[in-house]
């Protein structure tokens, strides 16, 4: 059936600003890695640069949602936009001259502007999709489920683009300009944002009290937890372990890089496509919420089974890694996109930016301890012990998928039925 024009436009410049949004964000990430793995930081110091990066995001994503409810989604993604322009600043103005520990806390307090920033962003961008697809004319059967998959899955593959640029942003510029030509990129992206979207779009009435506000559906509740385990198995070996160990093995800076960003891309490709690739049902939970217990298990099974060939002692255990993150990849991606469709599917269109933001803040909980873990479990372990830990976060994402709700009367708060996406 048809969508409305405006639905589909609004959509459309939403996941445009993101795309710009995250193609920066990845660069930083891998700006701010190898600049200071170059000056001999440890891998749990590395990790930790990025610790309030992932905690800022965590109240951000509580406080983001209530905020695009009660003043509109576009004026907080605004807010994002010019707080990562900020972020980026503050941290070009750091000197490598400074002694460690002021060097270390200026950039984790930069950092962690920058966290602040993507986690409004995201909630902001994520709650359109739910108001953008409710205004859209008919009920398309799978329609919410499509959108969601393209959004996050392109999103992916711009994050992927970002660490490559990363790397040839900070052999070619070096890492004050590179992070000065990225504002520039964002401011850009802001002015098309504030001339493009109305600027109320998601205002709502915002939930009065804290009871009122963390006062979540049982599939809410449930899914967040879900989301805490599964990021956290991702980045306890992929922020530090992963690219800290291929180049323990020989591979350049922007062989990693390069390696991490068609990851990534890869990955998104597979979180835009995996509609096709889960059964579908008329009432958009039924059929899907099975589909995300069996994926979880598979995805608890990679882990251990890389873990066990590198026990081995292979010649290339670089090669072992590559091809098993590459699996890892495709199941996390469809277990990604099943849990970024059922938060949308479980939450409610008046306060959908609160729900959004209760559940991304769970997400960026998961992406705290991956980090903490990442340098630590390498630092004591190796890349086997980073392995280890990403097989317990996933046992523990597979047996909450298992307490689900599969209808929409176990997903409300109070009990009631409510009409879901797809029915």
């Amino acid at each position: 059936m048809a969508s409305s024009p405006g639905g589909l436009r609004n959509y459309a410049i939403v996941t445009a600003a993101y795309w710009g949004f995250t193609l920066t964000d990845g660069a930083l990430r891998m700006l701010v890695l190898f600049t200071f793995f170059r000056l001999g930081y440890s891998p749990f110091t590395l990790a930790f640069l990025f610790l309030l990066y992932e905690a800022a995001g965590i109240g951000a994503n509580v406080i983001g949602g209530w905020l695009a409810a009660r003043f509109g989604i576009t004026r907080m993604l605004i807010v994002g936009l010019t707080t990562q322009i900020a972020g980026f600043l503050l941290l070009s103005a750091l000197s490598p001259t400074w002694e460690t520990a002021v060097l270390v806390a200026w950039v984790v307090a930069a950092q962690g502007v920058c966290g602040v920033a993507k986690d409004l962003t995201k909630t902001a961008s994520k709650s359109a999709i739910k108001i953008t697809e409710a205004q859209a004319k008919g009920r398309a059967e799978g329609r919410l489920f499509r959108w969601v998959a393209w959004f996050t899955g392109s999103k992916n593959a711009m994050k992927g683009f970002g660490f490559f640029l990363g790397g040839v942003l900070l052999e070619a510029f070096g890492f004050r300009l590179s992070l000065w030509l990225m504002a520039g990129v964002l401011a850009l992206v802001l002015l098309g944002v504030l001339f493009s979207l109305p600027p109320m779009m998601g205002k709502a009435r915002a939930s009065s009290s804290a009871r009122e506000l963390f006062g979540k559906s049982r599939g809410v509740n449930l899914l967040a937890a879900a989301r805490v385990a599964l990021f956290g198995a991702r980045d306890v070996w992929f922020v530090v372990g992963v690219p800290v160990f291929l180049y323990g093995t020989g591979w350049t800076f922007p062989m990693v890089g390069g390696f991490l960003a068609l990851w990534t891309i890869g990955y998104g490709l597979v979180q835009a496509v995996a509609p096709a690739m889960v059964s579908r049902s008329p009432d958009g939970l039924s059929r899907e919420v099975p589909a995300a217990r069996w994926w979880a298990l598979g995805l608890a099974l990679v882990p251990v089974a890389i873990a066990g060939l590198l026990a081995a002692t292979p010649v290339r255990p670089d090669l072992v890694l590559v091809v098993g993150l590459a699996l890892f990849g495709v199941a996390f991606a469809v277990n990604s996109s099943l849990h970024s469709y059922l938060i949308l599917a479980y939450a409610g269109s008046e306060k959908a930016a609160e729900d959004v933001g209760f559940y991304y803040a769970a997400n960026a909980a998961g992406r705290f301890a991956g980090t903490l873990l990442s340098g630590l479990l390498y630092q004591t372990g190796g890349i086997t012990a980073c392995l280890a830990g990403s097989a317990a976060m996933l046992a523990a994402c597979w047996l909450t998928t298992l307490l689900l709700p599969t209808h929409a009367g176990g997903a409300d708060r109070t009990g009631p039925r409510r009409t879901m996406p797809g029915r």
